[in-house]
């Protein structure tokens, strides 16, 4: 399967279509069945005891498969999240960005499943581990 959408292709859609939060992300890298994206994080974003949000970290996930699923079938904005499940494994660093390493399992006509791995800036182990299911609407 032949990839759809380039990285620049991408950014520009999130621009055009999801302005309020666009910025706050940067595609790293767009290739067959994988997508690299930053997420940029600030105080918004950390909880008491000085970590990066749970919902900081499923919304990095959910951004990601669906920016890999549009690499792929091409945009399509009703994409939707049908599952998904995260491991928090480790404490995400406050004042580091998120970044997401996804890849897509499965792609098929109706559904796709990605697997993300979410790493703290800088650090080598990976702080969670999401699994997303999206429907994909008919052409």
């Amino acid at each position: 399967m032949q990839q759809k959408m380039t990285l620049g292709q991408l950014q520009a859609f999130l621009a055009e279509h999801f302005a309020q939060v666009a910025d706050d992300f940067t595609i790293l890298e767009a290739a067959p069945m994988r997508l690299t994206l930053r997420y940029h994080t600030d105080e918004r974003h950390i909880r008491p005891g000085g970590t990066i949000s749970g919902p900081a970290m499923f919304t990095v996930a959910d951004v990601a498969v669906y920016l890999a699923i549009l690499t792929m079938v091409g945009p399509r904005l009703l994409a939707v999240t049908t599952s998904c499940a995260i491991d928090f494994m480790r404490k995400p660093a406050a004042g580091r960005d998120l970044i997401a390493e996804t890849r897509l399992l499965k792609l098929g006509r109706a559904l796709a499943v990605g697997d993300v791995l979410i790493f703290s800036e800088g650090a080598e182990p990976p702080v969670a581990r999401a699994s997303l299911t999206y429907a994909i609407p008919p052409d």
